[in-house]
């Protein structure tokens, strides 16, 4: 018999606004995001008899096995190949869809039940959003209602499909990274509290504008809300990120679409990735056009991508049999 094969993959995410980072309601941090079609991480898995992980990532992804093979009490060695992944620190959820992309795929493998959330904890993910946890299940657009005391990732306490017409358009700056590591624990601690009156507009704006957008598919509605939200959050973690955009570039990118037609411009997560929606896929190719032939996204790769209404993809297949060659 042929050896079995797990394979994961796992959406990136968009983060799309805090809602209290200061905690005046008792939870802190709590958040917006949006599962995306791609970019993805994309594992394979198999037993084997010597430890082997090929691929972007090797490193981290060896770590998180070490923990898991403990966790789980383990005494196999696997061959993992990562076929692709996410670009890390970019503000797409790479490090936790990694991680759980990992966890699960072994699970998977050993015929154990999943444990998103507990392996969530165990790996270090979820310390500030639970989304990424969420987006291995369930995908779409989901609120999570931030940190309370216990050590767990945040509950999700809203969830919508995104429209299916709806297409975002992403802004990538070449060899570009966002706020990570320490310098981003360094951050949250030396920036000022979140204001009360601007936690409090971003709750309003989520349960007033976002979510009825998003649920009676109007995205004029959903991205007032959303470009309002990235303004407040932005204006507040400027001083760490030089500027309400991390990049002037796709700052400057994201204005120019806005005034091109597009809707809910922002900044996922502490970027440098930009990201702007449109109501379906003919007007995301004309404003990506536009923004091209003006010479806005001049240093910029610009992606076209789909939400992603589904969580990640875990599937068990027989390797294929390797071809015998004969001789003589």
């Amino acid at each position: 018999m042929t050896d079995e094969v797990v394979h994961v993959s796992a959406p990136a995410r968009l983060h799309l606004g805090f809602l209290d980072p200061g905690a005046h309601w008792g939870r802190r941090f709590g958040g917006i995001g949006l599962a995306l079609e791609e970019p993805e991480t994309r594992l394979k898995m198999a037993r084997s008899d010597s430890l082997r992980v090929t691929g972007p990532e090797a490193r981290r992804i060896e770590a998180h096995l070490c923990v898991m093979r403990e966790r789980l009490d383990l005494s196999g060695t696997y061959r993992i190949e990562c076929e692709s992944a996410i670009p890390a620190h970019t503000g797409l959820g790479s490090g936790t869809q990694l991680a759980l992309a990992l966890a699960c795929g072994l699970r998977k493998l050993e015929n154990l039940p999943l444990d998103i959330e507990g392996d969530a904890a165990a790996l270090g993910r979820g310390k500030r959003s639970g989304l990424g946890a969420s987006f291995l299940t369930r995908g779409g657009l989901a609120v999570d209602g931030g940190k309370g005391e216990e050590d767990i990732p945040p509950p999700v306490v809203a969830r919508f499909d995104f429209p299916e017409d709806w297409r975002v358009i992403l802004a990538f700056e070449r060899d570009a990274a966002g706020i990570h590591g320490e310098a981003e624990l360094e951050a949250f601690a030396t920036l000022p509290r979140f204001s009360r009156e601007a936690a409090g507009e971003i709750s309003a704006l989520t349960l007033m504008q976002v979510l009825p957008g998003v649920a009676e598919a109007d995205i004029a509605r959903f991205g007032e809300g959303i470009a309002r939200i990235q303004t407040l959050v932005g204006t507040h973690f400027a001083p760490a990120q030089g500027g309400v955009f991390a990049s002037v570039r796709v700052g400057r990118c994201m204005e120019g679409l806005a005034e091109l037609g597009a809707h809910g411009i922002g900044q996922s997560s502490w970027g440098p990735t930009g990201f702007a929606f449109a109501p379906d896929a003919e007007t995301a190719r004309h404003l990506k056009e536009r923004a091209e032939a003006l010479g806005i996204a001049q240093g910029l790769d610009l992606r076209i991508v789909r939400a992603r209404n589904g969580g990640a993809t875990i599937d068990r297949r027989q390797a294929e049999p390797v071809p015998v060659r004969r001789t003589g």
